[in-house]
């Protein structure tokens, strides 16, 4: 059950496998202490229309090294200016600070990636 939802900036994304098209996930992050922290990538949530929007976007703001603050294991990352901001639905905080089963849920063109931090929901604890 995805319970939990926040924006996220994109940094990058991975190329599409098999009969996929446009990307294979978004690589996400949030900022802390005013750096991009790496929070894990998004595969699920997407239609076609969207893999081949998102692509196209995503391509016009091609860098060649990473946003991220400290490493991001994702073979074959594809690096992006940090400014798109998606919403995403995910089950809960893991352990080591990432969302559990993410979901794409669209992009935010009302949010400026600078702002997107961590949000820490009141009376309750964060993971």
């Amino acid at each position: 059950m995805l319970s939990l939802g926040q924006e996220f900036v994109v940094g990058g994304f991975t190329e599409s496998a098999g009969s996929r098209v446009g990307l294979g996930a978004l690589l996400l992050g949030h900022y802390e202490v005013g750096r991009l922290r790496y929070v894990g990538e998004v595969g699920t949530g997407f239609g076609r229309r969207t893999l081949l929007d998102l692509r196209e976007r995503l391509d016009g703001l091609r860098e060649s090294g990473s946003p991220f603050d400290g490493p991001v294991r994702e073979a074959g990352a594809r690096w992006v200016r940090p400014e798109p901001v998606a919403q995403i639905a995910f089950a809960e905080w893991t352990r080591d600070g990432m969302p559990r089963r993410p979901r794409y849920l669209g992009l935010r063109d009302d949010e400026q990636p600078r702002d997107v931090v961590r949000e820490r929901p009141s009376g309750r604890a964060a993971g």
